[in-house]
């Protein structure tokens, strides 16, 4: 009993979904159409682009990136606005996790070698901002876009032409906030040390910008994403097979759970006939309150099975991503990095966060409100 007690604990996200897909089985019998409730696409080049980003990230790409960046700056106003870019772009094509995972425990390292550790805390909630907002330019930068992007059947250039204008606003506005912190000249050097480690073999990196690539022939509708998962999976297991167990299997399974209890529910007439009615109309601001309530990737998939409007959901979710610590998860990864590092200042940081979040969900959404009616 303690056992299941510390899984439920552990992950709570992939707990309820299962608990879901399991409630939904008892009242819809398995079935063979069970096996028709799974979007594979989303599974196997979830799984892929995984696999590639580790592999990416092993090599230290990003944070040499961030090394070469950050020493040609002059001024703290300069280096926030070079780690608060390197969250809002990266996060585009390496994810928002893996852009916090990547700069934040860099920037807390950044910070308290020029001894700027009292700046801190706005710099990091901004970047986390950044990796939440500049992720939903494209259909690969978070698990809910990658979602919609399949069941809404879109092609890449109608996604990113309808998430641009409130991902440009975002940027806007994020680096006006970052121009409000305050400034100061500093010298930021890198030590031979550092440098030795930052060497990327470039052989190997090669590897993965081509199977980067072969992720992006599915997302372009090129080829089966069942090539996808074969090439990327075997190549992987030639080069660097421990890459297997750091995968967020979590988060796969927890896709899975949902796409049976989403499945089981659409089976119930009355059910989904009393959902989709709810839901109809109101895909932007429901998208946003269960966001701030279960987080918006579960919030997306609970969603998406209601609901043909998924461009509307997807600023829905998006937007959503603000708000409460847990309304994306990846801001986790921000707190737990910060505090960890400064544990008699997470009280702090957690009122900051949600200042700056809540301000920004407000903000953001009125502007989007307004765009609709033009």
């Amino acid at each position: 009993m303690k056992k299941i007690i510390v899984f439920l604990k552990k992950d709570i996200v992939l707990s309820i979904a299962i608990l879901l897909a399991l409630f939904s089985m008892s009242i819809v019998k398995p079935s063979k159409e069970y096996f028709s409730y799974i979007d594979y696409r989303v599974l196997v080049l979830l799984f892929a682009l995984m696999l590639v980003v580790g592999g990416f990230k092993s090599l230290g790409v990003f944070r040499v990136m961030g090394e070469k960046l950050c020493c040609n700056v002059n001024s703290l106003r300069s280096l926030t606005l070079v780690l608060v870019c390197l969250c809002f772009f990266s996060s585009m094509l390496i994810t928002n996790d893996v852009a916090l995972i990547t700069f934040v425990p860099f920037t807390i390292s950044v910070f308290t070698m020029i001894a700027c550790e009292e700046c801190l805390i706005p710099v990091v909630v901004i970047e986390t901002i950044a990796a939440n907002l500049g992720s939903m330019l494209t259909p690969i930068g978070n698990p809910q876009n990658l979602l919609l992007f399949s069941v809404g059947n879109m092609t890449v250039g109608e996604f990113v032409l309808h998430m641009f204008p409130i991902t440009l606003i975002s940027f806007m506005l994020i680096v006006g906030c970052a121009f409000l912190l305050k400034s100061q000249e500093i010298s930021i050097e890198i030590s031979a040390e550092e440098k030795r480690k930052s060497v990327v073999k470039k052989k190997t990196f090669w590897i993965y910008v081509f199977l980067f690539l072969v992720c992006m022939g599915n997302v372009f509708h090129m080829y089966s994403h069942w090539i996808v998962g074969i090439v990327v999976a075997l190549v992987v297991l030639i080069v660097n097979k421990k890459l297997f167990a750091e995968v967020d299997y979590a988060l796969l399974f927890t896709f899975a759970g949902f796409f049976v209890f989403i499945g089981n529910m659409k089976q119930i007439d009355v059910i989904n006939l009393w959902i989709m009615d709810i839901i109809k109309g109101n895909e932007l601001m429901i998208g946003v309150l269960s966001s701030q309530i279960i987080s918006n990737v579960p919030a997306a998939m609970l969603l998406s099975g209601f609901t043909t409007d998924f461009k509307e959901l997807l600023y829905g979710v998006n937007i959503g991503g603000l708000g409460t610590l847990i309304a994306s998860m990846a801001s986790l990864i921000s707190y737990r990095f910060y505090g960890k590092a400064y544990p008699e200042q997470k009280k702090r940081y957690f009122k900051q966060f949600t200042i700056y979040n809540v301000v920004l969900l407000v903000v953001i959404l009125g502007i989007t409100k307004i765009l609709k009616m033009l």
